[in-house]
């Protein structure tokens, strides 16, 4: 993480000497490239990528099923829903459109919540009614953003592509301080979380309240995805790789919360600096990266689902 942090701060239209990026980060060398241009945009990267590797081991851990990430499940998409209602129709500011966001976030996550509870709440079930839902509103938006003016339509389409172009130390203020509150309730949960994983007979009989558990989860995990979306746009697949990937580079029991944070950092910031440089020097959004090495992990897992059962 650190290693591709120092890249960040490095490239760009020319590349930075390390004791360039040493100066601008003490101070001893102001460079506004490095400290106002790149810098938020590494920030972003890790911030990001936490919280999306966090929100997948959330909803990973509550399916018990390595598909049930947000981006799979329709919160992304309900979270784009609730702030395209708020640029198309209500022409809201920056603050009305992270609202839209979490608001939309929770009510497709009620929603999908609810449709699963039939005879309790089975993960595979979750995934497939997500997966209905996700479609469903995925359509929504497409028709909402057809029926917008050509301004807000073409802002809406490139901000649904997520991207971290563009993001400056002004927009990460309320992120950073929403996403280390989100962060810290969720750690101080951890050990009930785990809990949870191992079935709901297990986790009463250890004095878990499962059902506030389960709110508290899916609240975390929406205010998670609905922040970033909020400011980045959907990036889709970080949700659904990071928490796998660190449990098995950390080889831990269970989907542990801190591997899935670090992954997906990792990989949000990795994903950035491919973007940057694939077509250089025209910038691509990070979400068009992470769909594209998230759709490979999906037919693998899906491959591995398939030969289990």
């Amino acid at each position: 993480m650190l290693g591709l942090g120092f890249v960040g701060l490095s490239y760009g239209t020319s590349w930075a000497t390390p004791g360039e990026v040493f100066g601008a980060l003490t101070g001893l060398e102001p460079s506004v490239v490095i400290a106002e241009w790149r810098a938020p945009r590494v920030v972003a990267g890790i911030l990001f990528g936490a919280a999306l590797g966090v929100a997948g081991a959330i909803f990973q851990n509550l399916t018990r099923n390595p598909m049930g990430s947000p981006d799979i499940i329709g919160l992304d998409a309900g979270a784009y829903t609730g702030t395209l209602l708020v640029m198309t129709v209500f022409a809201g500011t920056s603050v009305t459109v992270a609202f839209g966001a979490v608001a939309g976030g929770l009510v497709t996550a009620a929603l999908v919540y609810s449709l699963s509870r039939s005879n309790g709440l089975s993960g595979m079930r979750l995934v497939v009614i997500g997966i209905a839902v996700n479609a469903m509103v995925t359509a929504l938006n497409n028709w909402l953003v057809l029926r917008a003016e050509l301004e807000v339509a073409m802002a809406a389409v490139g901000w649904n592509s997520g991207s971290l172009n563009g993001i400056d130390w002004e927009d990460l203020i309320v992120p950073l301080a929403v996403i280390a509150v989100l962060l810290v309730v969720i750690g101080l949960r951890a050990s009930a979380l785990q809990q949870s994983a191992l079935g709901d007979s297990i986790a009463v009989s250890t004095g878990v309240p499962l059902e506030r558990q389960r709110l508290l989860m899916v609240l975390v995990g929406v205010g998670c995805t609905a922040t970033v979306t909020a400011v980045a746009g959907p990036v889709m697949f970080v949700a659904l790789a990071a928490p796998q990937i660190g449990r098995r580079l950390a080889r831990a029991p269970g989907i542990p919360l801190l591997p899935a944070a670090l992954t997906g950092a990792v990989l949000l910031q990795l994903a950035d600096i491919i973007a940057q440089m694939l077509l250089a020097p025209v910038s691509l959004p990070v979400g068009v990266v992470t769909t594209a090495i998230g759709g490979g992990y999906l037919i693998w897992l899906l491959a591995q689902e398939v030969r289990r059962r």
